[in-house]
Parts: structure tokens; C-alpha cells; sequence
């Protein structure tokens, strides 16, 4: 399996992570000594599923990145989605369309081979999925990183964060349709997000009507796109760095991880 790590983002002035960028990547950000795309690299490195590894939005030179399965680099291409579907296209000349494909943030350090491992092998749990998208319980979050503060949906059954480690098949890239043209056009904008998602969807939601499973059933018909809403019982695929309070959190807990592996080595 292919992994997409997605690495672009150079936070402006107004981005709370600037007094630390300083106009340079987010993925180059000091992390016990090393970038914080080569944390997200071992993890994947050390994750026997992968198979190729393919970067958007870093320069191949920044860093002498270790990278052990083969490798290509890609301009930044605009958006999020944007990278993934060149990623999806590039992949689908060459694969099937059943074929799963690994989508990583460059901004989740945490994340160990075992998490990737698991990430991947629900290719295989969800083989008629086009996306398995992870979340990670409140509590399970909070017991692993104390103090964390992130944005939950709260739902019938259990309140969740969304993860940066998802699965998603070539095939939800060949649509022919325009879903991704009005997804691209509504992440700015709560009112075509709800049209995108329907009334009925999203009130059965901001109620509390919908576990989360019948809320990932709902939307995947709405969108006419097979999804299926997994939980992680690792909070690392959850824990990305976007505010200063979490670069503290995953640094902290790197520098720990940098010691132990120190001391075992010794």
C-alpha cells in the first residue's frame, strides 16, 4: 500500500504557529531535534504494509528526510484535496481502482509504525469502503495526551475528533461527477456544507439523534460515496500540531520517546 503524506502549509502571519515558522514549512518544525515530517517518515518506515511513499508541499532538500520504501516528491497543488486527488490520479495510472491508498498529515509526529499498521490493515476489515475515515474518543484522547484541547462532535452514542490518518481508494478519485468541485467549494462555508450534507443530515447530528455509525451511513448516501466511520484506540492519528499548545504536547512527549530510546540503546 501507498502512503500520501500530505506536508504543505507555510503558516502566515496570522496562524498561531508563525512566532515558531517563522515563514518556513510547519513540516519542518524542530521536534527533539529532528523535523517534524521525519517523525511521521519512522512511523511509516517502520509500518511493514507500506509499500511507497508519496510527499506534497516539502522540498526533497530541506532535510536529508530517511524514507525507506521508494519515494516521490510533489509540489504543493493548491489545497488538501487537491494534493490527493493528483495523488489518487497519479497512483490509478498504474493501480486498480480498488486499490487503497494511505492518507497521512505531516503534522501528526506521535504516530508510531503499530498505528500505521493498524491504519492500513482496515483496508482489508472495510474491503467495499471507498473511505474509512478514523476518530478517536474523548476519553481515549485524553487519557493519552492530558490537558489536549480539540473540537468534538458530539453524537448519540459517543463524542469524537477526527483523525489525520485515513484510508481512501483510487476509485473516489475517478468520480465523474462534481462532488469534489462542491466539497472544495463548501469548506469555507457552514451553509453549502449543509446543503452538501442535507438539512436532515446535519440537524440529526447538532441534535444528538444519530450514533456514529447511522451519522456515517447518512452522509455516505447523501454524498453517493461508501464511508464508514472507525474508531482508533490510538489518539496519536488524532493528535495533530496546529496551535502552540499542541507543539508543546508532541514535543514534550517526542522528547520522552528521544531519552527512552537513548537509555535503551546505552
Amino acid at each position: 500500500m501507498e502512503a500520501l503524506v500530505l506536508a504543505g502549509g507555510h503558516p502566515g502571519p496570522t496562524d498561531p504557529l508563525y512566532p515558531y515558522t517563522q515563514g518556513r514549512p510547519k513540516a519542518l518544525l524542530d521536534l527533539a531535534g529532528r523535523p517534524m515530517l521525519q517523525w511521521v517518515l519512522d512511523a511509516l518506515n517502520q509500518a511493514p504494509r507500506i509499500t511507497g511513499v508519496r510527499i506534497f508541499g516539502v522540498d526533497p532538500d530541506a532535510y536529508p528526510w530517511e524514507i525507506a520504501q521508494p519515494v516521490h516528491f510533489y509540489p504543493d497543488q493548491g489545497s488538501m484535496l487537491h494534493n490527493i486527488l493528483h495523488g489518487l490520479a497519479t497512483i490509478g495510472q498504474q493501480a486498480t481502482p480498488d486499490t487503497p491508498v494511505l492518507l497521512v498529515s505531516g503534522d501528526v509526529p506521535t504516530i508510531t509504525g503499530e498505528v500505521v499498521e493498524w491504519a492500513a490493515a482496515n483496508a482489508d476489515r472495510y474491503p467495499d469502503a471507498d473511505v474509512v475515515y478514523h476518530v478517536v474518543e474523548r476519553r481515549v484522547m485524553e487519557a493519552r495526551f492530558p490537558g489536549v484541547q480539540r473540537t468534538y462532535l458530539r453524537l448519540k452514542d459517543v463524542e469524537v475528533c477526527g483523525g489525520d490518518v485515513n484510508l481512501v481508494r483510487v476509485r473516489a478519485g475517478q468520480r465523474e461527477d462534481d462532488l469534489w468541485e462542491r466539497i472544495v467549494a463548501a469548506r469555507k462555508s457552514p451553509f453549502q456544507q449543509a446543503r452538501l450534507l442535507g438539512w436532515g443530515v446535519l440537524l440529526g447530528v447538532l441534535l444528538r439523534r444519530f450514533t456514529l455509525e447511522q451519522a456515517a451511513v447518512r452522509a455516505s448516501q447523501r454524498l453517493r460515496l461508501a464511508g464508514v466511520a472507525v474508531l482508533s484506540p490510538y489518539a496519536e492519528l488524532a493528535m495533530d500540531v496546529d496551535k502552540p499548545a499542541h507543539l508543546e504536547i508532541v514535543r514534550q512527549d517526542l522528547q520522552a520517546r528521544a531519552a527512552d530510546a537513548s537509555e535503551a540503546a546505552a
